[in-house]
């Protein structure tokens, strides 16, 4: 999963800046070239009372904080192939970021894939029939259940 945590201060975006902004970030994972299953982006907002973020001994009222934990997809690619991703991430953002005058940083950790469950289960591999499954189902299949799709196909 990609999971991402926004850490913000209190009241800096809007319920509807929420739901707006996980939905940019779900269409970047979901749409190609990583082409992820939509329940597989977790967008979390934790919001920080005033005076508890402090940036270079100041506090910060404009100041976004994004952790990023890649799992589903790791970046066994080239240096620029990560940039384009850093690149495309920065304009997703740009509305609720740079164009509101808000300073922001983002970190992305790759995560070992083998240590990942969903529901108890090892998701399939990537670019695979059972992903394709999850990914139409937009939820964790069982095993059982799997069977029995790919009996229908």
């Amino acid at each position: 999963m990609p999971l991402h945590r926004f850490f913000v201060p209190k009241g800096l975006y809007s319920p509807e800046d929420k739901t707006a902004l996980s939905a940019v970030i779900t269409r970047l994972y979901t749409s190609r070239p990583i082409s992820l299953p939509a329940f597989y982006v977790v967008v979390l907002f934790i919001e920080i009372e005033p005076g508890n973020m402090i940036v270079g001994g100041d506090v910060s009222r404009r100041m976004v904080r994004i952790a990023v934990e890649h799992v589903a997809r790791n970046f066994n690619s080239s240096d620029a192939q990560k940039r384009l991703f850093m690149s495309r991430y920065a304009n997703a953002l740009k509305p609720f970021t740079n164009d509101r005058g808000i300073d922001w940083e983002v970190q992305v950790t790759d995560c070992d894939r083998l240590l990942w469950n969903l529901n108890g289960m090892h998701p399939p591999e990537s670019n695979t029939e059972e992903e394709r499954i999850w990914k139409r189902e937009n939820r964790a299949v069982s095993f059982e259940e799997m069977e029995a799709f790919k009996a229908r196909l």
